[in-house]
């Protein structure tokens, strides 16, 4: 009986010491862990962002909605935002739906589509963020040229529908397809 109580005593004295330790580290160390799923789903969030911008599935609104209520699409050009994107009819026109009624495309006219490569996940206190090189093959209408047209910096959250984009930064180096110069010292 006394070994009972003994082994009782000693798990509650470690769940309390280890509660303690949790408690006593700083944000980033609590950052919320992600299950083998949270990292599934947000590579799925990214694939369907692909298939989504390639598509203009849904008149656009398929890749709108892979954001939050209030995120952002930020594309940046020379190391200067060159436009914010925010609100679920703006991101649809944006990959060409919405009042652009997927017409005149050109990325799709082309037959352009996106690949993610290199995706980097990272768990944080309000969800994860990651960064994600972004090749696309097919520009100018030749199936076989593939370029590589900088990166990406995302904000995920876990909302009630699932993974979205909080905010998605493009750190690109085409614009119109014309190679872009990234400004010195540029992150990568």
């Amino acid at each position: 009986m006394r070994s009972s109580a003994m082994s009782a005593a000693l798990i509650v004295l470690c769940a309390v010491v280890s509660s303690a330790t949790e408690a006593q580290q700083p944000d980033a160390a609590r950052a919320s862990a992600l299950t083998a799923l949270d990292y599934f789903q947000i590579q799925q969030l990214v694939a369907r962002y692909a298939r989504a911008i390639d598509t203009c599935s849904n008149n656009g609104y398929d890749y709108a909605d892979l954001f939050t209520a209030d995120g952002k699409f930020i594309a940046m050009f020379d190391g200067e935002p060159a436009a914010e994107i925010q609100g679920r009819e703006r991101l649809a026109e944006v990959s060409g739906g919405g009042s652009r009624g997927c017409r005149d495309v050109p990325w799709i006219d082309q037959g352009v589509r996106h690949i993610y490569t290199n995706h980097v996940i990272t768990p944080t206190p309000e969800g994860a963020s990651g960064v994600v090189d972004m090749l696309m093959i097919g520009l100018g209408g030749d199936p076989n040229k593939i370029e590589y047209d900088g990166h990406y910096e995302d904000t995920y959250v876990r909302t009630p529908e699932g993974w979205r984009f909080k905010q998605r930064v493009h750190h690109a180096l085409l614009r119109e397809g014309e190679r872009v110069t990234p400004a010195p010292g540029a992150q990568r």
